[in-house]
């Protein structure tokens, strides 16, 4: 059975393409991020927990921020450095901070709030910012209202099954995202952004492919859905130019 932590790690043996083919965050995540914490980030104190290869941390250095980036995964954490090799990277997880009391001005979890346990989580994060932080989380999820993707992500949950479903495949609706991942008794605040980039066939598919669904599946049959999804989109996008549409779910709450 494929636990949590399993499809966690999951991501270290691809860090490489993730880093390469996922998609980054709109300039007006950023600009929410400050209007909803109160505060600027250039110069701000921050740690991005669950930092993966570094996507959300290297908006926050471009911004100013003073990043500390965290994460568990040992593929994930050597792709980073490698990536913002000027960014201090501590090993550890939202459940239990490896950072001092009062220490931070925002805490972010950029698509790795899910992958914590908020019983432990909330009180981390409460005891690591100082009075008048925030803890920021985020959601990048496909647009299911586009045609396109809506009908990829049915294909997709009809050969996985609603109960393997991934965070970015599964997501059908931003705001039922933002009450079913937020945890009780936190304040939030909360905001939206629609978005979208175009890119080459190769990379839509190899982002589709750096989800946990299909890296913790048996891998014949992530390939064959994956060759099933080549031959519709040339289909679909004859130029060999997809255009992916997304939204941005963000969710801030301040001490």
């Amino acid at each position: 059975m494929t636990t949590n932590s399993d499809r966690a790690r999951s991501f270290d043996a691809v860090a490489a393409s993730y880093a390469a083919n996922r998609p980054s965050y709109p300039p007006a995540l950023l600009d929410a991020i400050e209007e909803l914490s109160g505060r600027p980030l250039a110069g701000a104190r921050v740690a991005d927990v669950g930092a993966g290869t570094g996507i959300a941390t290297a908006l926050l250095d471009g911004r100013g921020a003073r990043v500390t980036a965290v994460e568990p995964g040992d593929g994930m954490a050597e792709q980073l450095r490698r990536g913002l090799p000027h960014v201090p990277v501590v090993r550890g997880d939202g459940n239990r901070l490896p950072l001092r009391t009062g220490s931070l001005d925002l805490i972010t979890y950029a698509q790795s709030w899910h992958w914590t346990d908020p019983a432990r989580s909330v009180p981390e994060a409460r005891r690591v910012l100082r009075p008048g932080g925030a803890l920021a989380l985020w959601w990048n999820d496909s647009d299911p209202r586009v045609e396109w993707i809506g009908d990829q992500r049915r294909r997709v949950l009809d050969t996985f099954g609603e109960g393997q479903e991934d965070h970015h495949v599964a997501a059908y609706d931003a705001d039922a995202r933002l009450r079913a991942e937020l945890p009780a008794g936190v304040d939030f605040r909360t905001r939206q952004v629609e978005w979208s980039r175009e890119v080459p066939l190769d990379v839509h598919l190899a982002n589709l492919a750096s989800h946990s669904v299909f890296l913790v599946a048996d891998r014949a049959v992530a390939e064959n859905v994956l060759e099933r999804e080549r031959a519709l989109l040339a289909h679909a996008f004859p130029g060999g130019t997809v255009r992916e549409a997304y939204v941005t779910s963000l969710a801030v709450a301040r001490t």
